[in-house]
């Protein structure tokens, strides 16, 4: 079995082989998100504890959380689940793909694991070193996060940018507020009440238009009325 073993406060990661079957048999019937002891791997992993994360069988079918079994089953997934990658199928799409129960088994060749808390002796390429991100933040909100800002401090100013040769880059911040967006937001907001506000003068010139002809047509339809009235009248006569 191989350990795919996660520092996930430097950043490194690597695999370390586990020869020893009794350490291998000691793994079996733990179950994903569950802390151990690193000592009953090996001497090595002395004062460590692990949390299984996932892993894989020989074939290749990871495991996935919910599944109470250390067999193989086939479910229908969503794009974007454990088993079921994202650029595969249509969007809404569902697929039958085969996904391993979360109980480590016997026939688990990798398992992923992150360290909760560090041992005496020192792990080689994973405690040993630091392994920063070599991109940062590039949305404001997290910017203001990493840095602990208010909306007051001026977001530009912290962009972790990384050097290039000759020159550094830094990536575009996206989701900045500035005066000149607060102005634009301004001014989409008066055009939005202008329009209501022209729509309203003009439903109401409108009713007034058509309640002036209908006003009219009655008058004119009175005097035709009227007038022929009259001329009936003057016939009798």
């Amino acid at each position: 079995m191989k350990l795919n073993i996660a520092f996930p406060e430097s950043g490194t990661q690597k695999t370390f082989e586990l020869d020893d079957d009794k350490a291998v048999q000691r793994l079996v019937d733990k179950r994903i998100s569950q802390d151990f002891d690193g000592g009953i791997i090996s001497e090595k992993y002395e004062g460590y504890v692990f949390r299984i994360t996932g892993g894989a069988d020989k074939q290749g079918f990871p495991m996935k959380q919910g599944i109470l079994g250390n067999s193989r089953v086939k479910l229908l997934l969503n794009r974007g689940a454990v088993g079921y990658q994202a650029w595969r199928g249509r969007t809404g799409e569902r697929n039958r793909k085969s996904v391993r129960g979360c109980i480590v088994g016997s026939d688990i060749s990798v398992l992923n694991l992150i360290i909760m808390k560090k041992g005496k002796d020192e792990l080689e390429g994973v405690t040993d070193k630091q392994q920063p991100r070599r991109l940062g933040p590039k949305r404001a909100a997290n910017i203001k996060k990493l840095f602990d800002l208010s909306n007051d401090d001026d977001v530009r100013k912290y962009v972790i940018r990384r050097e290039v040769k000759t020159h550094s880059k830094a990536p575009k911040i996206q989701r900045l507020v500035t005066p000149v967006t607060r102005q634009r937001r301004r001014r989409r907001v008066a055009q939005i009440k202008a329009r209501r506000v022209g729509g309203k003068d003009a439903r109401n010139a409108y009713f007034a238009l058509v309640s002036k002809r209908r006003s009219t047509n009655q008058l004119r339809s009175k005097a035709k009325e009227s007038r022929q009235k009259i001329a009936k009248e003057a016939k009798k006569n």
